[in-house]
């Protein structure tokens, strides 16, 4: 696929996976919960930040990092 990057969970666990794979699919295969509602990017159930940037990850995928790592936190929405 792409470049394997480093993926630093909320949990502090970490992981290794290539660049382009869904989100999703990246914290399935790390035994990562991240919530999610309608699995169409409308509802905004799935949003995490990825260095500091909220992204819905129903509909983004793992994008490259100049460092080879990227931190993950889960998004804080006062509505959701």
């Amino acid at each position: 696929m792409g470049q394997e990057v480093l993926i630093q969970w909320p949990n502090g666990q970490t992981s290794r996976v290539d660049t382009g794979v869904a989100w999703l699919e990246a914290a399935r295969r790390a035994d990562q919960a991240i919530p999610t509602g309608c699995l169409g990017g409308s509802c905004g159930a799935c949003e995490i930040e990825v260095n500091g940037q909220v992204v819905r990850a129903c509909i983004s995928a793992v994008p490259p990092a100049r460092s080879g790592q990227l931190q993950v936190d889960l998004a804080s929405d006062p509505y959701w």
